[in-house]
């Protein structure tokens, strides 16, 4: 992984200003002691993570639960309620690897001080099997033959084969779900409407103190987290949708930290005193989707051509800054995985004759027609984001020039991420958004037919014989040089098939006030992975 860089911004020794200046203990004027103000973009869909489906709730989530294992900031597996990682070499993973055994810590405790214990665990194993429970997805859960719990604090897995998403799901974010309170929860039919996806206790270092919905989320330590009380006294996470008044705080100071600096932002850190700017290369994907189920986009050819009717490079150099790292694949870059792929190449010449050979000719309109049918798409990203309206600008423009007519249609977040939006529905042609990846390069949920909505997320309706063989080959083998060739593989039909364009991996830009200590971003998933060290 690649070292964060980190530039302190010095502060002048100035009168104590709001926008600048310290206090005669070195600090800065505007810290709040022991308090943390995190501006962020969204609030979470849900505290329960089987139920939410944005990355607020993946951030959330670290916050409020401990899972059995966590990833650190370059996507070591580490131990968070077991003792150890489970592995071949410890005895966690049994020699033909259908087996895993986790050990529990006997210590930690829920907030209200009930011991958290295998039950809880085995309540949720329960919970995502039910049919009653409408939960986003059971990727890697169903992977699973059985399992029990022979003490309070040990379970045995029993797999159907060699899993790693089954193996994954232990770990945090995505269908990581942690362990559930049993001792509030299982006597309920399902978990649908359950207290706890809105007002939950906790496992980890913090206890949601309140939650003011489309406002603030507030959270205090955990006074019975296993790892002690976290050193912050409180941590308020505001929600600021527009990225222009996120910037405005950060100036203002009355926010300590900026996630995912918006990139036409990022030159302009550098006028702010006293914060801390750290960029890194993370695990989030961004890329035009396409519903492979909408009848004008069928056609392979259409597909490929809207690839090379687009300048990605310069749309990366220009709207992006060329901050960003131009992706091939779904496959982090710096992955052992990464397969060895071109480009889509920019050719607008190729791409008009890819459409004339699926037989679209020019109207008077200016728009491609077969027939009495008009080439005209709908393209659709979350309202949030200025770069997102500037891009879809860019792609109708070039795409206009082959003839495809493109409309605009985007959403809040909390609706094109749900289950009732439009990538869950299949109601859209194109989408502009990004993906989240974890550490390791296990890809059939997002591309497998078996996990078409409302199955799972492969909201491309990819459905492929050769993309289902490969991805769940690869993750039925713990065989690196295996799984490589198979990734090669599964990569190269996809880039064949473009049921997606991958665009970049995103450079995160983070922007802290420079008294905030320990707070480390992540290659993967969350920042929250050691929130309970962060210090003010």
């Amino acid at each position: 992984m690649r070292r964060i860089i980190s530039l302190v911004l010095l502060v002048a020794l100035a009168a104590c200003a709001r926008t600048g200046g310290t206090i005669a203990n070195g600090h800065n004027s505007w810290t709040i002691p022991g308090t943390l103000r995190m501006g962020e973009q969204e609030e979470p869909d849900s505290l329960n993570l089987m139920f939410g489906n944005n990355a607020a709730t993946d951030e959330v989530d670290g916050l409020i639960y401990a899972s059995l294992m966590r990833y650190d900031d370059e996507g070591n597996y580490i131990p968070d309620l077991a003792t150890v990682v489970p592995s071949k070499a410890n005895g966690g993973i049994s020699k033909d690897g259908k087996t895993i055994v986790v050990h529990l810590r006997h210590d930690a405790r829920w907030s209200d001080g009930v011991p958290v214990t295998a039950a809880d665990w085995m309540f949720t194993y329960h919970a995502v099997l039910n049919p009653r429970n409408n939960i986003k997805s059971d990727y890697g859960w169903t992977e699973i033959a059985s399992a029990n719990a022979p003490n309070p604090y040990t379970i045995v897995i029993h797999l159907k084969h060699p899993s790693v998403g089954a193996f994954d799901v232990l770990t945090m974010g995505g269908t990581a779900y942690p362990p559930l309170p049993a001792h509030l929860l299982a006597k309920l039919p399902d978990i649908n409407h359950a207290s706890i996806n809105a007002q939950p206790i906790s496992s980890g270092p913090f206890v949601l103190q309140r939650w003011n919905h489309g406002s603030s989320l507030v959270f205090v330590p955990n006074p019975y987290y296993w790892r002690g009380p976290a050193h912050l006294k409180q941590l308020i996470w505001k929600v600021i949708p527009d990225t222009n008044t996120l910037f405005a705080e950060l100036q203002t100071h009355d926010i300590d930290v900026y996630r995912n600096v918006e990139t036409n932002q990022v030159s302009r850190l550098g006028s702010i005193q006293g914060i801390t700017v750290m960029h890194r290369l993370i695990g989030n994907w961004r890329h035009l989707g396409i519903n492979m189920s909408r009848p004008l986009l069928r056609d392979v050819r259409v597909r490929e051509a809207i690839a090379e009717g687009i300048d990605w490079k310069r749309l990366n150099d220009t709207v992006y800054q060329g901050i960003n790292q131009l992706a091939v694949s779904d496959v982090f870059p710096e992955s052992w995985a990464a397969p060895e792929l071109p480009p889509y190449r920019y050719d607008p010449a190729h791409a008009k004759a890819l459409l004339a050979q699926a037989g679209w000719r020019m109207g008077s309109d200016g728009v491609l027609h077969k027939g009495p049918i008009a080439l005209r798409i709908t393209i659709s990203a979350t309202n949030a984001a200025k770069s997102n309206a500037t891009t879809e600008v860019v792609i109708q423009s070039a795409l206009k020039a082959l003839g495809i007519d493109v409309a605009v249609r985007n959403y809040p977040p909390s609706l094109m991420f749900s289950r009732e939006g439009p990538l869950y529905t299949g109601k859209y042609d194109l989408e502009w958004s990004v993906d989240t990846n974890g550490p390791d390069p296990d890809n059939a949920g997002l591309w497998n037919s078996a996990y078409i909505p409302p199955h799972g997320a492969n909201t491309s309706w990819l459905d492929d014989p050769i993309v289902d063989r490969t991805s769940i080959a690869a993750q039925r083998t713990y065989d690196q040089a295996e799984r490589k060739k198979l990734y090669q593989e599964e990569e190269s039909r996809m880039r064949q098939l473009v049921p997606a364009i991958f665009f970049h991996w995103e450079t995160a830009y983070y922007a802290v006030n420079s008294d905030l200590k320990n707070f480390k971003p992540a290659a993967f998933l969350s920042d929250s992975w050691n929130a309970w060290s962060w210090q003010i």
